[in-house]
């Protein structure tokens, strides 16, 4: 059974200003590191995307990825791999929670099963700083209203 790694951040901006960030998939080149490319290749009949294809640099992983989204509310959204080169399976979510007077906790789910054979706390690891550059990277970019 795969384990999965996750880690919370408050973010000082409403969950609806923190979903925005996290839907608008073009601007991940600017704020995740990791992403170098994002493309939407489907949306909902709300607008949001459906399938991302995403061409990833994460140092030890280099991968071009398609992700299936699956949007809960306003307030959760999760994937699940779709192709890949590198990846046997990805599975991630966000999960908002308001935090108080105008803030937000913010939940980042990850499990990540390579196709190359890889220890399990090397995967925890590279799951672990993949999660925490994601939450510091989106926490700069709410809070700074870009």
């Amino acid at each position: 059974m795969a384990e999965h790694t996750s880690s919370s951040i408050t973010i000082e901006a409403a969950p609806a200003d923190v979903m925005a960030v996290i839907s608008d998939f073009a601007r991940y080149p600017d704020w995740t590191g990791e992403v170098k490319e994002a493309e939407v290749l489907a949306t909902d009949a709300a607008g949001r995307a459906e399938q991302v294809r995403l061409v990833m640099d994460a140092g030890a992983i280099k991968d071009d990825q398609t992700l299936a989204y699956t949007w809960t509310g306003q307030d959760a959204v999760s994937w699940t791999l779709v192709k890949s080169q590198m990846l046997r399976s990805l599975d991630g979510s966000y999960v908002l929670r308001p935090a108080g007077a105008g803030a937000t906790e913010v939940t980042y789910s990850l499990t990540v099963d390579v196709k190359i054979p890889m220890l399990g706390m090397i995967k925890r690891k590279a799951e672990k700083v993949i999660i925490d550059r994601a939450l510091a990277g989106l926490k700069k970019r709410v809070e700074s209203g870009e």
